[in-house]
């Protein structure tokens, strides 16, 4: 039965061996598991499965060979129907959401003024007053092709600003699970030298020297070699990141592990006046853009992490944060950095078959030379190559 197993796993490219067939089936001799088909599975790919990056292969592989489990191994879980009804939510035709007039940046913030100004109580499910549901650009809930979400958490992500203030948490260096990949990817990027104080062991310079020396002991010294690339990484926080944060924690747990000269800093969505590199003292303990862009020599390589997934008025406008009044638009920013550091690259964890329908990323990708890669191992191979160059 296994030989017709080892065969399926060939088959669904996954580099399997006799060798390792041999191993498991002697963990299966000497009865190391139970008789549950569960540990017969981890077993499986404990034994047979190298590289993490074929895990999902061989789910698909286990589930077919071993049939009535494939439920196990499904991509997509059923969603309970509880987290899809809301209050008041409407169910619109396609023609109803067209019908939803665009005010434009400024119209609504003029139209929010004055709302709240009149508004004196509580609004459910209308088109115009702030509230909940409903078709109104004012409030949470609804749908709306642009609007100001008040309150609430967002479900169509086309909120132009959001009026509450947002909590995000830091991503965790500590991460280790699932970062080899990573790791082997950035590795493109390394420039090993060996620079500083002479205090690790020259083995080949220590033997050399002796037996030049009639054998009597002859101790040199070296500086530790290490790789001196410079790394500056910004960081997108909060909102739609937060669809993202295992792959980002993973990227930024390898990159910390892999360049010892990186410097971090977080954004929300664009960058602009300030920067902060603690989510929970964001609003006490910030960074000028203008001292970072001044702080860190040319030759530093820049990796921006983020979806580019925001209202374009986020980037092209002034004012168009959706947290502050920024005096100048974020596209300026990005421009500088651009400038500032010309070896750089946007890694993007949003899959690239959707970018083509999202357009504040075409509008970053124009910004950035087109220098937005997904955030996958083929993505970060080719931006690492980029930046080597």
């Amino acid at each position: 039965m296994l030989i017709d197993f080892f065969f399926s796993l060939k088959d669904a490219k996954i580099p399997v061996s006799i060798k390792e067939l041999l191993t498991l089936l002697e963990a299966l001799e000497r009865q190391i598991i139970g008789m549950s088909l569960d540990d017969f599975y981890y077993l499986a790919r404990l034994v047979l499965v190298k590289d993490e990056a074929h895990f999902d292969k061989f789910d698909r592989a286990f589930g077919q060979y071993f049939h009535g489990i494939d439920a196990l191994f499904e991509g997509e879980a059923a969603v309970p129907l509880d987290w899809l009804v809301k209050r008041m939510e409407r169910a619109l035709t396609p023609e109803q959401k067209a019908e939803l007039e665009k005010f434009g940046y400024d119209k609504l913030m003029a139209r929010l003024a004055e709302l709240l100004k009149e508004q004196k109580a509580r609004h459910e499910g209308g088109s115009k007053w702030i509230g909940t549901g409903g078709t109104s650009p004012f409030g949470h809930g609804g749908t709306n092709p642009e609007g100001i979400r008040i309150g609430g958490a967002g479900r169509q992500r086309s909120a132009v600003k959001v009026w509450e203030q947002r909590n995000y948490r830091d991503y965790d260096s500590g991460r280790e699970l699932g970062t080899r990949n990573i790791k082997l990817a950035l590795r493109r990027l390394r420039k090993f030298a060996r620079d500083g104080a002479a205090e690790e062991l020259a083995l080949d310079d220590t033997i050399r020297a002796t037996a030049s020396n009639a054998g009597y002991l002859q101790i040199r010294m070296q500086p530790e070699r290490r790789n001196n690339i410079k790394v500056l990484m910004l960081l997108d926080v909060g909102g739609s990141m937060d669809d993202h944060i295992a792959r980002t924690e993973e990227l930024f747990s390898a990159a910390s592990s892999e360049f010892k000269n990186m410097e971090f800093f977080y954004f929300h969505n664009c960058v602009y006046d300030y920067l902060w590199k603690d989510n929970r003292r964001r609003h006490a303990e910030r960074f000028a853009t203008w001292d970072v862009l001044r702080k860190y020599s040319p030759d530093t390589k820049l990796i921006v992490v983020g979806d580019a997934t925001m209202s374009p008025y986020e980037i092209l406008q002034a004012g168009g944060s959706v947290e502050y009044n920024n005096e100048e638009a974020g596209a300026d920013w990005l421009a500088r950095f651009c400038h500032a550091f010309p070896k750089f690259a946007w890694l993007n964890p949003e899959p690239e078959g959707a970018w083509q329908y999202r357009q504040s990323i075409s509008i970053i990708k124009q910004i950035v030379n087109q220098r937005m890669f997904p955030l996958t191992i083929d993505g970060l191979e080719r931006a690492m190559r980029l930046l080597s160059k």
